[in-house]
């Protein structure tokens, strides 16, 4: 018997009681508010809301506004400080750095230990036991699992109070049992310098027997290209003869998928989407046939949807949600989040049981590789470079160029100037140096060109983007071009317009 069949046995009875999301979702996600109620009845923010008066969904409702960043922010500061007991029982230690706000540079998400245990660890074990599920010949314990982190540093000056990526806030906290079977070791998975790190992850684990790897796809495909140039092999597989399965998340795979595919040709490699977030692990890619993911429902997160195609904002609860409609998600959680619009936007597949797929951002964004560009940060980044050099900017949009063989990618802006810059580089450099500075998750990125390489811009001629949006019968009134875009699809129309 193999170590997978044994350790694979504590996983059945999750496994049995995952069956209660096919037709209990309602039951479970009502048992989800009343725990977390009760548990923050006593806080500050249960008490400034009357949690001992809610008897129920329609109660809480009434008690609890819908929230973004803003309205907790000043909450969050003073748990930063290390006050307690004010969105959660306690004092919580650990914040999840996040791209900013229009104010700010970075959001500090609280990750409470409530939060670790029954969201983003119940997450991590449930993709585990939903893959053993799918896959019961699978050998994944009988080899290293690779998972790929960030880094954290200290919060203020509260001793043991850190700040940092998600990802390194789970490796620090993960159970001492499990890094006998993960690599690297603790230490370079914390390492600051990505580059340092990516090399350093390719020598330790490529003389590893690794069966699984986890992470954000791009970054895992500059760490995996950084080992093949090491060892000179052409194939995953031929360093790690017994890998099956790729556990992805953070950003779209679709762009990764062919580059994955040259890199493992193994007929038995795997790919399992998980949506897991600073805010928290909200679903898993349960069927490999079906790219939809099944909402987990029984963590410490309650759902609500505001449905996009209305001009009633109200949001409204899991069952009541339709197939086919785009709503933005609206949780409340063991981290202190309450009613809080994350401003993810999904779209259900299915409510029987509840499955999704990610269908965007309630705003323009980019978040290709991890780096979480708003538009209001492009307005930003431009504003400067044109108070710098002088130039006027008339119509602009933003796309990613995906990366190559050698996992190189940027951005590139296409730009309509009324009053062109005596240097374009120049400008160039200005928008880039700016958009470092106010949005943390791009300058970690860029950082050392290793995979989010200087921003590229090309000049549209004059008149480009009105040539396009004629064309489309959306000249004048209210159309706008798209300012950002995670696809290349508005990019490539009006480049091939351009020519």
């Amino acid at each position: 018997m193999s170590l997978t069949q044994i350790i694979g046995k504590v996983f059945v009875p999750r496994q049995h009681a995952l069956e209660k999301h096919q037709n209990g979702g309602e039951a479970l996600q009502r048992a989800v508010l009343e725990h977390l109620i009760q548990k923050a009845k006593d806080t500050e923010y249960g008490r400034n809301h009357a949690f001992d008066s809610i008897k129920g969904y329609d109660d809480y409702v009434g008690c609890v506004p819908v929230n973004t960043y803003e309205e907790l922010k000043g909450d969050i500061d003073r748990m930063r400080q290390g006050e307690t007991d004010i969105l959660w029982p306690g004092r919580t230690k650990w914040y999840a750095k996040s791209s900013g706000t229009t104010n700010d540079k970075s959001k500090f998400i609280p990750v409470t230990q409530d939060g670790l245990h029954d969201i983003h660890y119940a997450g991590g074990f449930d993709s585990v036991a939903i893959y053993l599920r799918n896959n019961p010949k699978s050998r994944l314990f009988d080899g290293r699992a690779l998972i790929l982190g960030g880094s954290h540093a200290p919060n203020y000056n509260l001793p043991g109070s850190l700040v940092g990526d998600l990802s390194a806030i789970l490796i620090e906290n993960i159970n001492p049992l499990a890094n006998l079977v993960r690599v690297p070791k603790k230490s370079t998975a914390l390492l600051s310098d990505f580059e340092v790190k990516r090399d350093r992850i390719a020598r330790e684990a490529m003389t590893k027997n690794v069966t699984n790897i986890s992470g954000v796809p791009s970054w895992m495909l500059s760490m995996l290209t950084r080992m093949m140039e090491i060892t000179g092999k052409t194939h995953l597989e031929e360093v790690w003869p017994n890998i099956e399965v790729f556990f992805h998340g953070g950003v779209a795979f679709t762009p990764y998928r062919e580059q994955y595919k040259r890199l493992i040709t193994s007929p038995n490699m795997h790919y399992m989407e998980t949506y897991n977030a600073s805010e928290g692990f909200f679903g898993i890619q349960d069927d490999p046939t079906d790219k939809s993911m099944l909402l987990m429902l029984d963590y410490g997160v309650f759902y609500e949807f505001i449905p996009m195609d209305s001009e009633n904002r109200q949001p409204i609860p899991l069952w009541e949600v339709e197939t086919g409609k785009n709503y933005a998600m609206v949780i409340s959680t063991s981290c202190g989040l309450w009613r809080y619009e994350i401003g993810d936007t999904i779209q259900f597949t299915s409510t029987n049981p509840y499955k999704f797929i990610i269908s965007g951002r309630t705003k323009h964004f980019i978040n290709a590789f991890g780096e979480e560009l708003i538009v209001d940060n492009a307005e930003q980044g431009l504003a400067y470079a044109c108070e710098q050099t002088g130039a006027e900017v008339l119509e602009y949009t933003a796309a990613p160029v995906f990366m190559d063989a050698n996992a190189k990618c940027r951005h590139q802006w296409l730009i309509e100037f009324s009053k062109r810059p005596a240097d374009v580089q120049q400008f160039a450099a200005l928008l880039d140096r700016r958009l470092q500075e106010i949005n943390s998750d791009y300058e970690a990125k860029r950082y050392k060109d290793i995979t989010l390489q200087h921003l590229e811009i090309v000049e549209a001629r004059q008149g480009l983007f009105n040539d396009w949006l004629k064309l489309r019968g959306k000249l004048g009134g209210q159309h706008k071009v798209p300012r950002l875009s995670n696809s290349r699809d508005t990019m490539e129309q009006l480049l091939a317009l351009q020519k």
